[in-house]
């Protein structure tokens, strides 16, 4: 006990242990859910503003308007929240620091705000108080709304807020009790924090949230239920005194009373009072009360109560009421603008009196607000509520200084102001019975008000001018912009370079100037040749096990371009001519002449067809004798299952020509093994549950069996009376299949018997029969008809599509998975292929593993011969790797980035770019990405030709699509949308119960037979799609949709429980007329949708049955069998002890293999486990196969028949040697020779050796290997010898041998962090069938053709979204194989799963498209170009658009205003000449568009000198500089903010780290640079504002952000000391606490800009330097990596999870290659061949070389692949890495790929002397002042500083 910590200091510690992410609220978290916001966080988060004067100043209505801008932020990034107050926590909205005086402002502006709320709530959001944490209210609240978390404060504030938020220096006491209030305030948040993870809620900190965009940057604080502290500990907030100066109820009764209110009506009865009850204020004061009602607003009667309560405690305050009074009165008819007033520093004595008065008038005003009276009494006389301006300290100051004093009795009387003082004055006095003396009293005469216009423009600005600029293209867009230029201010360019690659932008391996092309030489020939053959063969294995939606493996179609000059159009027309099977109609009006014709072949022909048939008929009696052959063989199978799965694999195989003649026989014998099984079952189907439910199965599949076999061709009479007979013996609905036309006999005789006994017959109705257990079975066509564009019959919405794309529109197609959207695609690819060898097509996908498999599917499905050699069918151009050359494709398939930067290559414009006709977008959704989905929305802006945009999962497809349209209509094409909403085959959803105790002793050999779904499996709970929809104001998703077994328990249990008032029409029962007897798909739809539609109806009404259906859809939730114990055995007979362990039901990796072992006892298996955790996905596999291996150990020492075997196995081994004549072999198969392991035996070789083994089993044995009952493999799916080339190249890769063991053992993994090899080959052993489980994060979620019978959510995390949810769960339910997919749930909530089922998909958020730049990207394209027609028309495109951001219907003007901005910010960087040329770092900053905005800070320090100041010293103090330049670099990229750390998070982590934490501070020189980079760039952006706002706004700015109230009235005021010039760039709301038009920053431009002006902070080049412009530190990873190459030092004191260390470091990596190569560029190096693409990290680079070693030992072939000859080489930068550095110091291996690397580079010295040399070789023909000896050691101490980087780095993975 003695150890036991301290309740709080236990929370503090839990808490700091918590995980957090940083991620977007609404893209990567919550979509469209409700999340809580608490309001004390809130507003300590807005009060803490810096900017607002509650101090010297009272501006209330400022933090109002602070609070509304935060939440109006949160709007319009499509947030969906309600905001919750606790009594308990309102002291904590006060910010440190402030004052005991002060304390009471920020309670009454807490009180003030919830009023407010309360009388405007705009929208759906809601404003709760509850009284605390703990409040019975909240936690009903909490359920019945559904909220997904909370968003809250942690009571952290950074060391460095920019906030008063430290006592001054020497203040001890003061110290201390900031400390005191601080600890309080972590504890009570923190203890917030910690009920809420308790009840199941994660946490988004507030005070961590930033805007970005349209999106929300906040850390997201995981937690667990089973925290280890007690919520229950007291943590609340001490209880403070509260004054003794409020107003007590009574009192505040009686003042309303005497207003003419009723505050007690409320409490009447009835809830209401009564109109008798009600007085009118006239009547209370005696008319009193002047008649123009709109004065008295609900703060003039607050002030009236309140000063009247002050007048009668203290007659000494009259002045100051009277003051206040004029102030209120003031407020009302000033216009807001003209209020702001400067601090008068000579009335501080007055200052005194005023604070305290505005203090104590705060204590009153709150306990009025507070009261239960008050918000009554207002509401019921609809009083308008302005109390959000109740007050304004600053003008109450003026007024008090101008009129607290006698000596104005004299001067000009201002008759409207001085009549409504009166009028109050005098109902002052009637309330409080003082005096105050006020009759006819003079203002002063320069004091007054005037009449003014209420559309008034601001004083125009003066000297506003910007550098001059002009360029034909961008001036058209811009001459709306009307702004001076100041010609004096042309910058001397003389210095300034035009900028010019000399190498193709992003292209190929070729010069810009053809003069210095220099050819490939014949070394790097063979390299090309066979790094290209390599690729090559692996794409064909991936293509090879890619299959059609038909199951069948893919043959490719050769294709000419011949077939193309028929336009497709015209097959359209043609197919009018086509009947349903295909066959041409002649016209009616044919000649008898065409008859005469043709007489005389007539008798030929019928001659022909005649022996034809007697040849068919003798092949057909042969096929019979075959199949007579088969079926006996399959008669002596003695498993009914084993043989109707060998007679279903039979026909499956049989050739096309063959199946048709069998086809009916074939099927029959099939189905009377069906009806063997059906009976076995039946005379057993008491004996167990799950008999049953195989029982119903089969009886579905026989059902099944005999409605395809009614409309099968070659029906004979026997069969036809057999399933007319045994129909009705079962009680199936009656078929009537057609009138046999022949009545061949067959080759068996059925059992007839088994129809005339009554032991078969369901005691179901056929319809309910069909509903519960043949809806996966039922005809699913939807439209369906004959189509000779495609060989299958497609849908509807699919002829449409066809329809669209052949007249050269555009076709946004929404389509959920497995309904049938790939064909769009290879549809699209095979008509771009056939119109001509030019022609291109561009398909877009999202992840490089969608890449690689769109590839693989393109190069299995098409071959086409070209003429010219360097053409192919497809390439693949991502950033890492490269196959076939990406110029000379006809189908590229690549990533957004690779196709923008394509797009925007200056090279191109004439060339590549004018080839593409058609783009791909696949995934579309993904514009909504926080990363690259600017990319995406760009691209759209950007696309010269038709597009296709597919997607699954679009939460708002109708906006999305006009916005779309809008885009397309720009360069004249026309888009069309089509939706459909219908996947081919259901998903049923479970919950998984793990079992409590668990004993493995092998995977059971029996399965299931034809049960599908997971239903009467012990451990797992069926989930009713209505039964998720807990939350009623979420209405009934687009999406949820219901199989037939649904419909029926929905119709059945709103049948129940109907009532007059609701009752369920007849029409919806299933059993009436309305209904055909044979249920199809299309009827289930039907039945549905109206279903839907009066459920939704009883959902919207309180009083329904509603609650009562969910009770009984709910019950499956509820009352699930759950397994005690689970024991999984081999054989039934096994016997021995159990050994049974305890399970920890929520450790995923005790649950995991007992889910597995009962999908398998199901047949649920292949299935894909999804969990978005890296590191998780490993740990899981780990330990899976772990308990594999145990338990496959135990077993052999136990089990004699093992021992048997291996004595057999040796002993076969000796026979096999004395037979050979050689020593017996050690080893098994596994051993093979070098030559054998690389694939380079031939195949013929394997095939011998496998036919000398083939007579005894013991060939192929090995010992090592799993034992079946302890693997998930299907091993029969791929032959060992495949596996172990696959497995030798993993070891080749360094593969780790644990994920190699998974594969032996049918599980892999699945994520970006893994070897790119290795997925790959779990793509292709998955889609094989040899790997029956994989795990992965969100990888195989998206579009990756990988399907599964089972899609598991193991585990619950903050990515798993609706969004993710329904793209992963698509990957269930595999067409061409399995009829219905199973989704379970793993260890996650019941709340979260119905969140999940029933959440709407999130809306698409825009982003702003024109950053900075893609404006100097569009520049270098342009003039690079040289005017091309594509640059022209891509940007005549882009500033055309009338909607450029997704977002923004009004925004063209600001957006062009904008870009005119960026333009003026170019120039002023030395980026951009005044015509549009690009000038000096241009190249380097646009190849760094990816780190928008680093690169700009990047070009200032360059631009300055900085790097040469630095680096000048490089061969002296080489440490030092690169120590500095590593502190600059990891300021400058890959920032990441640390979560904001408190003094407390400091001393106990920081302290006491390995790493430093917190990146040191930027050097002065280069802090200076940035701040004075960030400063220029505030000129600039504060002038785009004033000059927007003076051409476009006429508006005052007076309307509160998120309520729209306005505020202030429409009068000038005059005369009042203190009055400043109104603001007109900043808000008139920040104004009030006395700001002006200087603002500090870009963030305190971007935050309090006023209304109406587009200005996001994302977008404007700057970059916060710390300490002083950014809050919090930023995290030193990239610094303390480089100090000490350690991982775990990351991970533990960084935080950086390891699964993201090898990103992280990546894209470094790749930003030091991109510098370098940019600045070789730059420099011209005469031997610089660089193509930017070939740039990427040394990661990506160290796989590239490991990949290029294993291509060297491929020799090489000259031919070319079925898609044409590939020339591209990849291409090797040459920069210093340090893959290349080290290589060089190697011993030389004869003819290894390491010498090739040698002779690109020796080593790095040689490298950079090789630049010097160059440089100082060009003196002679240069000037000195143009030999850059300061670049050369800037390029050497970046080229020493990614060395040492890499170097690290790479030795963490090699």
């Amino acid at each position: 006990m003695a150890n036991q910590k301290d309740p709080k200091t236990e929370l503090l510690d839990w808490y700091a242990s918590l995980p957090a992410r940083r991620v977007d609220l609404v893209g990567d978290y919550a979509g469209s859910e409700l999340f809580l916001v608490e309001g004390d966080s809130l507003l300590l988060k807005c009060l803490s503003d810096s900017k607002l004067d509650f101090d010297q100043g009272f501006q209330l209505l400022h933090a109002v308007y602070s609070v509304e801008y935060f939440l109006q932020g949160l709007v319009q990034r499509k947030c969906n929240f309600h905001l919750v107050f606790f009594d308990e926590h309102q002291e904590e909205c006060i910010p440190r620091c402030t004052s005991p005086l002060n304390r009471q402002k920020y309670l009454l502006a807490r009180s003030v705000f919830i009023r407010h709320f309360q009388a405007y709530q705009p929208g759906s959001i809601t404003l709760r108080v509850f009284e605390s944490i703990h409040d019975p209210d909240f936690e009903h609240y909490l359920n019945a709304m559904g909220v997904y978390f909370v968003l809250c404060h942690d009571g952290a504030h950074s060391t460095n807020d920019g906030e008063k938020l430290f006592p001054p220096d020497g203040d001890t006491v003061g110290k201390l009790r900031v400390e005191a209030e601080e600890s309080v305030r972590k504890i009570v948040f923190r203890g917030m924090i910690l009920s809420l993870i308790k009840r199941g809620y994660n946490i988004a900190l507030i005070n961590d949230l930033e805007w970005m965009d349209t999106k929300v940057m906040t850390m997201v604080v995981e937690g667990s239920r089973r925290a280890p502290v007690q919520p229950n500990m007291d943590l609340a907030s001490p209880t403070f005194e509260r004054s003794k100066s409020s107003i007590s109820p009574k009192i505040v009764e009686s003042l309303l009373l005497k207003l003419g209110f009723n505050p007690r009506a409320q409490f009447s009865s009835n809830g209401e009072g009564s109109e008798g009850q009600k007085q009118k204020p006239e009547d209370a004061l005696s008319g009193l009360i002047i008649n123009d009602q709109s004065v008295l607003s609900e703060s003039i009667y607050l002030t009236l109560m309140v000063l009247a309560y002050m007048l009668q405690n203290d007659t000494s305050t009259g002045s100051l009421a009277l003051s206040f009074l004029i102030h209120t009165l003031l407020k009302g008819e000033a216009r807001l603008s003209d209020r702001p007033q400067l601090w008068n520093t000579e009335e501080k004595g007055r200052d005194i009196h005023t604070s305290s008065f505005l203090a104590e008038f705060s204590i009153l005003s709150r306990s009025i607000l507070d009261g239960k009276s008050w918000e009554y009494a207002m509401n019921s006389q609809s009083i308008k509520c302005d109390i959000a301006d109740l007050i304004d300290g600053r003008l109450f100051t003026s007024v008090a200084s101008e009129f607290i004093d006698d000596s104005f009795s004299s001067g000009h009387t201002f008759e409207l102001l001085d009549r409504k003082v009166e009028r109050l004055v005098h109902i002052l006095g009637s309330l409080s019975g003082v005096r105050l003396g006020y009759q006819g009293r003079k203002f002063p005469s320069n004091v007054g008000i005037k009449e003014v216009s209420k559309v008034d423009v601001r004083g125009k600005s003066s000297n506003i001018s910007i550098l001059p600029f002009s360029n034909p293209v961008f001036d058209k867009h811009l001459t709306s912009i009307k702004i001076s230029i100041d010609s004096s201010k042309v910058f001397n360019q003389q210095s300034a370079r035009i900028f010019q690659e000399i190498s193709h932008w992003h292209n190929a391996k070729r010069r810009i100037d053809p003069k210095k092309f220099h050819p490939l030489s014949e070394k790097d020939k063979g390299r090309a040749l066979r790094r290209n053959q390599f690729f090559m063969a692996e794409m064909q294995a991936y293509a090879a096990s890619l299959t059609n939606a038909a199951g069948k493996s893919l043959e490719p179609k050769a294709l000419t371009v011949s077939d193309g000059k028929k336009p497709i159009k015209s097959l359209i027309e043609s197919s009018k001519d086509v009947d349903d099977s295909g066959s041409s109609r002649k016209p009616q009006n044919s000649k008898s002449a065409s008859n005469r014709k043709g007489a005389s072949k007539r008798s030929m022909l019928e001659s022909i067809a005649a022996n034809k048939a007697t040849k068919d008929s003798g092949i057909a009696e042969k096929l019979f004798v075959s199949w007579q052959s088969v079926r006996k063989g399959l008669d002596s199978e003695p498993q009914l299952s084993s043989k109707y799965f060998k007679t279903k694999t039979y026909l499956r195989g049989l050739p096309e020509s063959k199946r048709a003649g069998l086809q009916v026989e074939v099927e029959f014998y099939t189905l009377t093994v069906l009806v063997d099984i059906y009976r076995n079952l039946c005379r057993k189907r008491d004996e167990d549950f799950l008999t049953g439910s195989e029982l119903y199965g089969t009886a579905a599949l026989i059902w099944d069996s005999i409605r395809k076999l009614s409309v099968t061709d070659g029906l004979t009479k026997m069969i036809t009376d057999y399933i007319t007979q045994l129909s009705r013996a079962i009680g199936l609905p009656a078929m009537e299949p057609p009138q046999p036309t022949s009545d061949r006999k067959l080759t068996f005789s059925p059992d007839l018997a088994v129809l005339n006994s009554g032991e078969i017959s369901l005691s179901l109705r056929p319809i309910d029969f069909q509903c519960l257990y043949c809806g996966p079975y039922m005809d699913r066509n939807l439209d369906s008809a004959p189509d000779p564009r495609v060989p299958f019959r497609p849908d509807g919405w699919q002829r449409r599509v066809l329809d669209e794309l052949d007249a050269g529109r555009s076709v946004f197609v929404v389509a959920p998975t497995s309904a049938g959207k790939t064909f769009i695609s290879f549809y699209a690819m095979e008509r771009t292929l056939r119109a001509s060898d030019d022609s291109i097509l561009v398909y877009v996908a999202p992840t490089k593993a969608l890449v690689n498999q769109i590839a693989a599917e393109i190069q299995a499905r098409y071959k086409k011969t070209y003429k010219h050699a360097g053409n192919s069918v497809w390439a693949i151009h991502t950033r890492d790797y490269r196959i076939n050359n990406p110029s000379g494709c006809q189908i590229l398939v690549t990533v957004p980035h690779i196709l923008q930067i394509m797009l925007l290559a200056p090279s191109n414009a004439k060339s590549w770019s004018e080839k593409v006709k058609t783009i791909i977008f696949d995934e579309i959704h993904s514009i909504g990405n926080a990363e690259d989905g600017v990319i995406w929305e760009q691209l759209l802006l950007l696309a010269p030709c038709p597009i296709i945009a597919l997607s699954a999962t679009v939460g708002n497809p109708e906006k999305f699509s006009e916005w779309l349209a809008t885009t397309q209509e720009a360069s004249g094409i026309q888009l069309t949308m089509i939706k459909h909403k219908h996947r081919y085959s259901d998903l049923r959803k479970y919950t998984f119960l793990p079992p409590k105790r668990f004993a493995f002793h092998g995977l059971s050999e029996k399965t299931s037979f034809a049960t599908l779904g997971l239903d009467s499996m012990e451990g797992f709970s069926f989930i009713h799609p209505v039964a998720s929809l807990v939350n009623k104001s979420r209405g009934i998703p687009d999406d949820l949709s219901l199989e037939a077994r649904d419909c029926l328990s929905l119709w059945q249990s709103m049948s129940r429980h109907q009532t007059p008032q609701y009752p369920v029409d007849v029409s919806l029962d299933p059993g009436t007329s309305a209904f055909p007897k044979i249920l199809a798909k299309a009827d289930i739809i039907k039945w549905e949708e109206n279903l839907k539609q009066l459920l939704k109806i009883w959902m919207d009404d309180d009083d329904s049955p509603f609650d009562k259906v969910m009770e009984d859809l709910s019950k499956s939730m509820v009352d699930y069998r759950r397994c005690e114990d689970q024991v999984s055995r081999r054989h039934a007979l096994d016997t021995g002890a159990e050994e049974m362990i305890q399970i920890n039901e929520n450790d995923l990796l005790d649950t995991t293999l007992p889910l597995l072992c009962k999908l398998h006892e199901r047949d649920a298996l292949p299935a894909i486990l999804f969990n978005f955790d890296r590191g998780k996905c490993e740990r899981i596999c780990r330990a899976v196969v772990e308990h594999l291996t145990l338990a496959e150990q135990r077993w052999k020492k136990k089990s004699t028949s093992w021992k048997k075997h291996l004595s057999d196995w040796e002993q076969w081994k000796k026979e096999q040697a004395k037979m050979a004549g050689k020593k017996a072999p050690k080893i098994g198969s596994k051993k093979r020779a070098k030559d054998d392991e690389e694939g380079l035996v031939s195949k013929a070789d394997r095939m011998q050796d496998a036919a000398n083994n083939e007579a005894s089993p013991f060939a192929s044995f090995d010992p090592e290997d799993p034992v079946d009952g302890f693997h998930f493999a299907a091993k029969h799916k791929v032959e060992s010898s495949e596996l172990i080339r696959y497995f030798n190249q993993l070891k080749r890769r360094g593969v780790s041998p644990w994920l190699t063991e998974a594969l032996t053992r049918g599980i892999g993994v699945h994520h970006s962090g893994m070897n790119r090899k290795y997925r790959q080959f779990v793509e292709i052993l998955f889609r094989r069938g040899y790997l029956r489980v994989v795990i992965a994060t969100g990888t195989l979620a998206l579009g990756i053709n990988m399907p599964c019978a089972t899609a598991v959510f193991s585990g619950d995390s903050v990515f798993l979204t609706a969004l993710n949810f329904r793209q992963a769960a698509g990957r269930a339910g595999r067409r061409g194989f399995d009829l219905l997919g199973n989704v379970v749930f793993q260890n996650i909530s019941e709340s979260k799963v119905c969140r999940l089922i029933s959440s709407r998909l999130p809306d698409l958020n825009g982003h702003f498209p024109i950053t900075t730049t893609l404006v100097l990207r569009l520049f270098i394209l342009l003039h690079d170009s040289g005017n091309s027609p594509f640059a022209i028309r891509a940007i005549n495109s882009l500033l055309s658009q009338p909607r450029l951001y997704l977002d923004g219907f009004a925004f063209k003007d600001q957006v062009l205003h904008h870009l005119r901005f960026s333009i003026e910010y170019l120039r002023r960087q030395s980026l951009l000449s005044s015509q549009g040329v690009p000038l000096n770092f241009a190249g380097l900053t646009s190849h760094l568009y990816y780190t928008e905005n680093s690169c700009f800070a990047l070009n200032a320090l360059l631009k300055e000198g900085y790097f040469h100041e630095l680096c000048s010293g490089i061969r002296e103090k080489e440490s030092s500089v690169l120590r500095t330049l590593m502190v600059v670099m990891a300021h400058l990229f890959g920032r990441k903010p640390c979560r904001q750390a408190d003094q407390e998070y400091i001393d106990t982590i920081v302290k006491r780290s390995a790493s430093i934490v917190f990146l040191p501070p930027l050097p002065t020189r280069a802090a200076q640079i940035l701040r004075q980079h960030n400063q220029d760039t505030l000129q600039i952006f504060t002038t785009y504002v004033k000059t927007y706002v003076d051409q476009h706004i006429k508006s005052e700015d007076c309307i509160l952000p998120l309520t729209g109230v306005a505020i202030g009235g429409h009068h000038a005021v005059e005369g009042l000391a203190g009055t400043i010039r109104p603001a007109r760039v900043r808000s008139a709301f920040v104004a009030l606490s006395g700001h002006g038009d200087t603002f500090d920053d870009i963030s305190d431009l971007c935050r309090t800009t006023r209304g109406g002006v587009f200005l996001e902070e994302a977008v404007i080049p700057h970059l916060d330097v710390y300490p002083d412009e950014a809050k919090t530190p930023l995290n030193a990873y990239l610094y303390d990596f480089y100090m000490h190459g350690d991982l775990n030092s990351l991970e533990r004191a960084n935080g950086v999870r390891k699964s993201d260390v090898w990103f992280l470091l990546n894209d470094f990596s790749m930003v030091l290659a991109t510098i370098l190569a940019s600045l070789s560029n730059f420099l011209k190096l005469r031997d610089s061949d660089l193509s930017m693409l070939d740039v990427m990290g040394e990661g990506d680079e160290y796989i590239n070389l490991e990949d290029d070693k294993i291509a060297a030992d491929i020799p090489a072939e000259k031919g070319e692949s079925n898609s044409g000859k590939a020339t591209s080489d990849r291409g090797r930068v040459a920069l210093p890495t340090a893959s290349t550095w080290q290589s060089s110091s190697k011993k030389k291996v004869a003819n290894s790929w390491e010498d090739e690397d040698l002779d690109e580079v020796k080593d790095f010295n040689s490298t950079c002397g090789a630049i010097e040399e160059t440089l100082l070789g060009e003196a002679s023909s240069r000037s000195v002042d143009e030999v850059e000896e300061g670049f050369l050691n800037v390029y050497r101490a970046l080229s020493k500083l990614r060395v040492e980087f890499d170097t690290k780095f790479k030795a963490i993975f090699a």
